[in-house]
């Protein structure tokens, strides 16, 4: 049993205070987890009062720090929530910070949804110091539900799989601007060769998705291929997250392309594309499992940021409860939704 257990008021430190942090931060004030640390090294967060960051109509008398170490040291805290963008080898010491400190943490992290190939030294680390100091880590967001547990529930009302097809489209204006840079948002052709195009080797955020999700199905990976494809403005376009106008001919986002097979002999093929300019837009989501009969699943979502916060937020007492270690959600039952404050779902002491 995780040592954290035994609080019961809940206490966390948000990691990440952009746009997904502060709603993170929001729901978690909404189901009665105190937060008593903000960090963000953005000059404009740094010194926000979180209360205003999630658009309530009063200050909470905490506000945005800097200096991670400091905020770890004297506010001790059950459960911290990374929000930053990045691959797990850039995010790697901002994660360590919180297990160094026995905190149980939820990162957002695509590639951390399923490292265990992509950057295996590094999971292994994480791993190894979650276990030395008794906490736990693991990643969810969207994919937990929406390229995972949701799918492979799906599957579970088949006889023979031959082919899982899965399509999902973004509206990144939702989203913070770190990640429509890294979707190559206003790069010229060249650029997005140049810093994207080229990255094929690198996982995207549906690369370990279906990694997640063989793992999840019984199967093994024989082999992996990706391709990143921009989507270019065919007219000037205006993004209301970068509050500018992209000019015909640059980029508004990227397709992204997985092709995996197994040893066992069903193939994975993922698209998944993300876009500015599409204010308003939903986010459509459609999986097809080709077997012994077909079946299809079609997704409109009106936010998938939201959808991703509440996730992770659902996920606070899993965390809490698991064994220590970096252990990852295929390994979990799928989330489930929590009415109640979240100290409640924990066992009484």
């Amino acid at each position: 049993m995780n040592k954290n257990i035994e609080t019961r008021t809940i206490r966390a430190i948000q990691y990440g205070c952009g746009k997904m942090g502060s709603l993170i931060m929001k729901y978690l004030n909404e189901k009665g987890v105190e937060i008593v640390g903000a960090i963000d090294n953005n000059p404009v967060l740094i010194g926000q009062d979180i209360g205003d960051l999630m658009g309530l109509n009063q200050k909470l008398g905490l506000t945005v720090h800097s200096h991670p170490e400091e905020v770890f040291a004297a506010n001790p805290a059950d459960v911290c929530i990374v929000a930053i963008n990045g691959l797990l080898t850039e995010i790697y010491p901002l994660l360590t910070i919180p297990l160094k400190y026995g905190v149980n943490t939820i990162t957002t992290c695509s590639e951390a949804v399923f490292p265990w190939t992509t950057s295996p030294e590094f999971a292994k680390r994480l791993d190894e110091l979650a276990k030395k100091n008794y906490c736990t880590l693991t990643a969810s967001g969207y994919q937990d539900i929406f390229w995972g547990h949701l799918i492979s529930n799906l599957a579970g009302g088949s006889q023979k799989i031959n082919v899982l097809e899965g399509t999902t489209n973004y509206n990144l204006e939702e989203y913070g601007i770190s990640m429509a840079k890294s979707y190559g948002v206003d790069f010229n052709i060249d650029e997005f060769n140049k810093k994207i195009g080229q990255n094929n080797l690198l996982p995207s955020p549906i690369w370990n998705a279906a990694e997640w999700l063989a793992a999840r199905l019984g199967w093994t990976v024989k082999n992996i291929n990706q391709k990143l494809v921009p989507i270019i403005a065919e007219q000037p376009t205006l993004s209301s997250l970068l509050n500018k106008t992209i000019s015909a001919g640059n980029c508004l986002g990227l397709t992204v392309t997985i092709n995996l097979e197994t040893n066992e002999g069903p193939i994975i093929q993922l698209q998944h594309r993300g876009q500015v300019g599409s204010a308003g837009q939903l986010n459509i989501s459609e999986w097809t499992i080709k077997g012994e009969f077909t079946t299809k699943l079609r997704l409109e979502q009106e936010s998938t940021i939201k959808t991703a916060c509440a996730t992770i937020v659902n996920r606070v007492p899993e965390v809490m409860m698991a064994k220590p270690g970096y252990i990852t959600t295929n390994n979990w039952p799928g989330t489930s939704y929590r009415e109640r404050p979240l100290s409640s779902y924990l066992p009484l002491k």
